[in-house]
């Protein structure tokens, strides 16, 4: 029984004492644990929960790219940055979305339509795109949002970068604006899509969609730190992203500046070129809107109005914008001829005011005729029925060959405007595949005074004159200043040179134009086969404007510093029936969509020809009374500016 008894204590205290060591062991098990977890802790994890710690008290933001200018001929900034404060939400990092724009109400004390358009806005976008709030917060404002920005989860202050533009509307056309990146823009620009931030502006025509890339830069990253409650306590850090690169153009701010004051109050378009380097002075397109109206974002109301307005201020008319060239052409069709001796420069006509062929009757604008006429006066007064007969011995085929030579019918800056159109020079081939169609004599006639199928935009006609007024030799127009110009002495020295050649040469027109195309120099080769044909088509256009009888006499200057030479144009908007050619009505009596296209095109100053200018006024009715005037008042301002443009060129 004791034996029993000591056996029984024995194995009680073996289980004790096992257990005991289980316990113990445990306990050395779960110590060494933890005492290794806290070795991983500070030791071997220290860098991941650094990190993610740092992640909890640290944000990190992108800022917009800061967009490079743009400068004018003479450095003056026509395009640059405004800071902007902006409020953006995302929706889905905001747990009740209507409790906390009632709460950014009450701060920003905007009113309870301003709040239901945001709910309603909200509702339809997706919830992870960033919702703006305001688009132009005060720095008060903007304060007091940070300030209360603990209380508002989802709520991102923003500091982005708007476009500015000084010269409000003046240079719209040519610029363009700047708006919101669409998902559009992400999808197809890779540019864009990687500086993508909320409140990113991008080019969204003209220039400035032209030049994006160049212009965009690099993103600017903040980092800061924030306490528990998600308040900014202070910056940490802060890399400069890179300002895009700014772009200078030829353009002369007070040309352009006058070529608005001219076109204001009407539809038309105003462009001026140097005849030698094809630089652009000025080119403007009426009317406009003005681009700081994105600034800060449009409204629907405003834009609507823009796009509904009939005479269509979001058409860019000097390189988009397609009329019948009128009377302006005449020039061109006189030295066709002459270039394919199809007439002699002696040739008289008889007119009448009329001529009748094949049942048809082609009037002159004069209606009881201008007598017996030269080619000379016939370009000077404008006598249709002069160049009826002229376009009838040419042809339409001839006279396109020369048209398209002087830059008719294709694109003058297409490297810079997507959106510039090439116009219609026809031809009886054209007429064949366009239409289906052949080609008739009747076509050929008004063809030949500029109307029927012939269709050019303002800058063509421009660059049409700059050629025949720089003696025939072709340029190549640009509005992007060079950083290496040559001189205006090395480019004469380059045209004398070739019109040495040419003159020395008795081959014909092609044979000089390949031999010349070797050159380096090869945008300066000739467009005329016999230079004498050009000198009497611009002393024609020198009778025009400064002799009696001439079309745009009336808007002559004497002093020679100034004199110009020029022709007048009209662009037939609708066709005249012979009764309303008999009632013989003024401009005013007729309905203002009825009214024909008003031209003038023009170079000088005549002795020493520099520039060229053409003029559109829409519905303006005759060109010697609504166009003429206005190429009056922008020549002598160009040539005012002349020395002050020289005294740029030779500072760079």
């Amino acid at each position: 029984m004791i034996s029993d008894g000591r056996d029984s204590s024995f194995n009680k205290q073996k289980t004790i004492n096992r257990r005991m060591f289980i316990f113990t062991a445990a306990k050395a098990v779960i110590f060494f644990g933890i005492v290794g977890r806290l070795f991983s802790l500070q030791i071997s994890d220290n860098k991941k929960y650094l990190t993610l710690s740092d992640k909890n008290r640290l944000r990190e933001t992108r800022l917009p790219p800061i967009r490079g200018e743009f400068k004018d001929y003479f450095d003056n900034t026509i395009a640059g940055n405004l800071k902007v404060y902006q409020l953006h939400v995302v929706p889905e990092q905001v747990e009740n979305f209507k409790s906390l724009i009632v709460r950014l109400r009450d701060i920003l004390n905007f009113d309870d339509k301003k709040l239901s358009q945001l709910i309603k806005k909200k509702n339809n976008q997706k919830p992870w795109e960033s919702l703006i709030i305001s688009e132009n917060l005060s720095w008060d404002q903007f304060s007091k949002i940070n300030f209360y920005l603990h209380e508002l989860p989802g709520a991102k202050p923003v500091i982005t970068v708007g476009r500015n533009y000084p010269y409000g509307d003046s240079y719209t056309h040519v610029l363009g604006y700047v708006s919101q990146a669409s998902e559009n823009d992400l999808i197809n620009n890779k540019v864009i899509r990687d500086r993508n931030v909320p409140g990113l502006r991008v080019g969204k025509s003209g220039l400035e969609k032209r030049f994006e890339k160049e212009l965009i830069g690099t993103n600017s990253i903040q980092r800061y730190e924030v306490n528990a409650f998600g308040k900014r306590i202070n910056q940490i850090d802060y890399k400069e992203g890179q300002k895009g690169n700014s772009i200078r153009l030829t353009i002369d701010t007070e040309i352009q500046k006058l070529t608005s004051e001219l076109l204001r109050d009407k539809a038309g378009s105003i462009s001026v070129m140097d005849i030698f380097t094809g630089e652009i002075i000025a080119m403007n397109s009426s009317p406009s809107f003005n681009p700081n109206l994105f600034l800060y974002g449009i409204d629907n109301q405003t834009w609507n109005s823009i796009k509904s307005d009939p005479l269509k201020p979001l058409l860019n008319k000097t390189i988009s914008g397609l009329y019948s060239p009128g009377s302006t052409i005449k020039p061109l069709v006189a030295l066709s001829a002459l270039e394919h001796d199809v007439i002699n420069p002696n040739m008289r006509v008889n007119c009448s005011g009329k001529v009748e062929m094949y049942g048809g009757k082609y009037h002159c604008w004069k209606k009881k005729g201008h007598g017996l006429m030269s080619l000379k006066n016939a370009i000077k007064q404008s006598c249709d029925v002069y160049f009826y007969e002229l376009a009838r011995l040419l042809g339409v085929d001839r006279l396109n060959i020369t048209a398209k030579k002087f830059g008719l019918g294709e694109k003058v800056l297409g490297e810079f405007f997507l959106n510039e159109k090439e116009g219609v020079v026809p031809s009886t081939e054209w007429k064949k595949r366009v239409i289906g169609q052949n080609w008739y004599l009747g076509e050929t006639f008004i063809t030949g005074i500029g109307q029927g199928y012939i269709q050019t935009n303002p800058l063509q006609l421009c660059l049409m004159t700059a050629q025949l007024a720089n003696g025939g030799y072709k340029i190549y127009p640009k509005i992007r200043a060079d950083k290496i110009q040559s001189s205006i002495d090395t480019i004469k020295r380059k045209i004398n040179e070739n019109k040495l050649e040419a003159l020395n040469k008795e081959n014909n027109l092609i044979d000089v134009t390949e031999d010349i195309l070797k050159r380096e120099e090869k945008e300066y080769k000739p467009l005329y086969r016999n230079p004498e044909n050009i000198k009497f088509v611009l002393d024609a256009m020198f009778k025009s404007t400064n002799e009696i009888f001439g079309t745009s006499y009336s808007s002559r200057i004497d002093d020679p510093k100034y004199q110009f030479a020029g022709k007048t144009g009209t662009s037939q908007v609708k066709r005249i029936t012979e009764e309303e050619r008999e009632l013989d009505l003024d401009t005013s009596q007729i309905p203002y969509k009825n009214r024909d296209h008003a031209w003038f095109v023009a170079f000088g100053p005549y002795q020493n020809p520099r520039y060229a200018m053409s003029v559109l006024v829409e519905h303006g009715g005759s060109g010697s009374k609504a166009a003429a005037p206005l190429a009056k008042k922008l020549m002598k301002a160009v040539i005012d500016r002349h020395e002050e443009r020289i005294k740029r060129f030779q500072s760079i």
